[in-house]
C-alpha cells in the first residue's frame, strides 16, 4: 500500500469509508474475473504509451508494478538504439490480438456490470465528500494570499480577457486550454473587423488567380456585390446553429465567410496566392493578446492534408515568415482523415502516399535538419498530432489482418478510424525514437475521439493515444469510462460545440465525469462558430457553473486538468503549478499556485489508490 502521509490541518477532512471485504455488490467470481480483465486492459495500455514515449499514469503505474506478476519496467525503451534501422514500432498483428482483446473485454457482461457499480460508487462517494467538506475546500481557498482569477496562468484554446466580471474572482487556477483550431481561434467580430481593415489598406493587392485571371481584394468583393459597409456579423454567417446538428457537412460550411468558400481561402489559409499573410496577421493579433493578458496561453491546431511532400515546407516557412511564435502559444497538427476524397481526384494513388507525404519530411529534418530549415525551427513548437473528421460517418471496413496494408489500400472506401489512427501510431513512434536520440523534442497523439460514431473509436485512443477531445461516448460504455478513469487519459471537452453538434448541453457527460474523477477539462473546440464574446473559454466556464452549479474548487479542478493534460514542458509546468507537480496527490499540489484546496486533491488521490491496490490486488490472486 501507498505510505500513509501525515495530516497536516490543510489537509485533514471527513473521509468516507467502507466496512466489509466486498465493496462492488457483484459475486466474488465476477470479481476477480472482472478485476483481471481491468488488469490486462491497463498493462495493454502502459505497454503502448511506453513504445511511443507517451505518457502513463504514475499512481496506476505503479501499483501495476508493485503487485503484478510481472515487473513493469516504464523505461524499457528509454535506451536509443545503435542505427536507425533498430528503432522500436509496434508489431502489426500484435496490435490486433490486442484491439480484440480490448473489443471483447467491453462487452463481457459481468465487466459491464463491475465497472458501472464502480463508476456508481465514485459518483455517490464524491456526493458525500462535497456534503462533508465542502465548506473546507472553500475555506481552504479563501486562506490563498494574491490569488485569485485574474493572476494565475491560463494556457488556453481560446483568446483574450473581458467577461471575467460574469466570474466572481478566486475561481481559477493555471489553465491550459488543450483543444481550438487556429483556423477559428478568433470570435466573428475579430474576423470581421480584420476584413474591413483588409479591404481599406489592401484593397488593389491580387489575393486569388481563378483560370490564369488575377482578381484584387476590391474585385472579389465586388463580385458578391459587397462594400465593406455592408458586412456584418450576421452576414459573414459563420456561427452554428440548430441546422448544424448533427449536420457535419452544414458545420464545415460554416467555414466560409458569406458562405464563399474563396473568402475562406483568403483569410484563414496558411497556403494560397497571399502565402497566408492575412491569416499569419490574425493569429499574431490573437498572440498579442494572449501576451498582453499574460496569464493565457493556448494550443492551436493547423492541418496537414497528405496530399503532397511540401505541405511541411509550406506550413513551416509561413510560421518563420509571418513569426508566428508565442511563448503562450504551442502548436498541434492535425490530420483531416480524408483519403477517399483526395483518392477520389487522383490526388493520391493509396494509402501509402498519405502517409509518407505526412511523415516523411519529419524524418528527413530530424536526420539533418539542414534539409528543411524552417521546418525544424517550427517542429520545435509542436507537441503533438491530432486526427480530425466526422466520426459518424459509417465505416465499411473493420480493420484487421486481413485489410490491406497501406500500400495496398487503394480501395474507393476511406479506411477506418482505427486504421488512421494506428498508422499515425506507428509512424510517430518510429519518429519519437529517432527524435529522441537525436535529442529533438517527441511528440504525442491527442485525437478528436468518441464525439460520435461507433465506440471502437475510444478503444483505440484508450490504447494508442496519451489524451482524447470529447469522449462524450464514454457514457455509454462502463468498461471503458472505467478504464479512463484508472488511467487518468485527459479528456478535453467542449460543452457548447458538442450541444450545437451531436449532445444536447443538459446531457453533457462532463459533470458526471468530473465527480467521479476523470482527468478532464474544459475546452472550446472552435470559437468562431460556437461562442460570443472576446474571451470564449469563460463562456466555457460560465455556462457550465452556472448549468451545472459548480463550485470554485470544482473549476480549479478543470483547470489543473487541463495544464496537467497539456503540452507544455516541464519547466513551464513546474513554474505554473509548483516544482513538486509530478509528484503524486498533495504532495504535488501547491495551492498557492493552483487554487485546488490540498483536500479535494488528496481526497482524488487516495480514492484513486483504493481503486487501484483493489484491481491489482483481485486481478493477481
Amino acid at each position: 500500500m501507498y505510505p500513509e502521509r501525515e495530516l497536516i490541518p490543510e489537509r485533514e477532512y471527513q473521509r468516507v469509508a467502507i466496512s466489509g471485504e466486498e465493496k462492488c455488490g457483484v459475486p466474488f467470481t465476477d470479481l476477480l474475473d472482472a478485476a483481471k480483465c481491468v488488469v490486462k486492459a491497463l498493462f495493454i495500455r502502459e505497454k503502448y504509451m511506453a513504445l511511443s514515449l507517451q505518457s502513463f499514469c504514475r499512481t496506476t503505474a505503479r501499483y501495476l508494478h508493485e503487485l503484478g506478476d510481472r515487473p513493469l519496467d516504464l523505461n524499457v525503451y528509454e535506451e536509443v538504439p545503435e542505427t536507425a534501422l533498430d528503432l522500436p514500432y509496434p508489431d502489426l498483428q500484435e496490435y490486433i490480438v490486442d484491439m480484440n482483446v480490448m473489443m471483447a473485454l467491453i462487452i463481457n457482461g459481468p465487466v459491464k456490470s463491475f465497472c458501472y457499480r464502480r463508476l456508481q460508487y465514485l459518483s455517490s462517494k464524491f456526493q458525500m465528500h462535497i456534503l462533508l467538506n465542502e465548506m473546507k475546500e472553500l475555506a481552504a481557498q479563501k486562506k490563498v494570499p494574491h490569488r485569485d482569477f485574474y493572476n494565475i496562468r491560463k494556457v488556453r484554446l481560446t483568446v483574450i480577457p473581458t467577461l471575467s466580471s460574469l466570474i466572481p474572482s478566486g475561481l481559477f487556477s493555471p489553465q491550459v486550454d488543450t483543444h481550438i483550431h487556429a483556423s477559428s481561434c478568433m470570435n466573428q467580430k475579430h474576423l470581421l473587423r480584420f476584413i474591413k481593415r483588409a479591404m481599406k489598406k489592401y484593397p488593389k493587392e491580387i489575393v486569388h488567380v481563378e483560370k490564369g485571371r488575377e482578381q484584387t481584394l476590391m474585385e472579389v468583393f465586388e463580385s458578391m456585390n459587397l462594400t465593406a459597409f455592408d458586412l456584418s456579423v450576421d452576414t459573414l454567417d459563420m456561427h452554428a446553429d440548430r441546422n448544424t446538428f448533427h449536420r457535419f457537412d452544414k458545420f464545415n460550411a460554416k467555414y466560409n465567410p458569406i458562405g464563399e468558400s474563396i473568402l475562406r481561402e483568403i483569410f484563414i489559409k496558411t497556403d494560397n496566392h497571399i502565402e497566408g499573410k492575412y491569416f499569419g496577421h490574425i493569429i499574431k493579433e490573437v498572440m498579442a493578446d494572449l501576451e498582453e493578458s499574460k496569464y493565457q496561453n493556448v494550443e492551436l491546431r493547423l492541418s496537414i492534408y497528405g496530399r503532397s511532400r511540401d505541405e511541411w515546407d509550406k506550413l513551416a516557412q509561413w510560421a518563420v515568415k509571418h513569426q508566428v511564435y508565442s511563448d503562450n502559444v504551442r502548436w498541434l497538427v492535425q490530420v483531416p482523415r480524408l483519403f477517399d476524397v483526395y483518392h477520389t481526384k487522383k490526388q493520391l494513388c493509396n494509402f501509402q502516399e498519405m502517409l509518407e507525404n505526412i511523415f516523411l519530411p519529419l524524418f528527413e529534418v530530424t536526420i539533418n535538419p539542414r534539409t528543411h530549415p524552417e521546418l525544424h525551427l517550427f517542429l520545435q513548437h509542436v507537441v503533438g498530432f491530432d486526427s480530425v473528421d466526422d466520426e459518424s460517418k459509417p465505416e465499411q471496413h473493420i480493420f484487421n489482418l486481413d485489410s490491406p496494408l497501406p500500400a495496398n489500400w487503394i480501395e474507393e472506401d476511406n479506411p477506418p478510424y482505427s486504421y488512421y489512427l494506428y498508422y499515425m501510431y506507428v509512424n510517430m513512434t518510429v519518429l519519437n525514437h529517432l527524435r529522441r536520440r537525436r535529442n529533438f523534442n517527441t511528440f504525442v497523439l491527442r485525437p478528436h475521439c468518441g464525439e460520435a460514431g461507433p465506440i471502437h473509436h475510444l478503444v483505440s485512443g484508450f490504447m494508442l493515444s496519451e489524451n482524447i477531445c470529447h469522449g462524450l461516448l464514454l457514457r455509454k460504455a462502463p468498461v471503458l469510462q472505467y478504464l479512463y478513469y484508472l488511467a487518468q487519459i485527459g479528456i478535453a471537452m467542449s460543452p457548447l460545440s458538442n450541444n450545437s453538434l451531436f449532445l444536447s448541453y443538459h446531457r453533457n457527460p462532463l459533470p458526471e465525469y468530473l465527480s467521479r474523477g476523470l482527468m478532464v477539462s474544459l475546452s472550446t473546440d472552435d470559437p468562431l462558430q460556437f461562442h460570443f464574446t472576446k474571451e470564449p473559454l469563460m463562456e466555457e466556464y460560465s455556462i457550465a457553473t452556472q448549468v451545472w452549479k459548480l463550485s470554485s474548487c470544482d473549476m480549479c479542478e478543470l483547470a489543473r486538468n487541463s495544464v496537467l493534460m497539456s503540452g507544455f514542458s516541464h519547466k513551464v509546468k513546474s513554474y505554473w503549478l509548483g516544482p513538486s507537480y509530478i509528484k503524486e496527490g498533495p504532495e504535488g499540489n501547491d495551492i498557492r499556485r493552483t487554487n485546488v484546496p490540498d483536500i479535494r486533491v488528496a481526497y482524488r488521490f487516495e480514492t484513486m489508490c483504493e481503486d487501484s491496490f483493489c484491481m491489482c490486488a483481485l486481478g493477481l490472486l
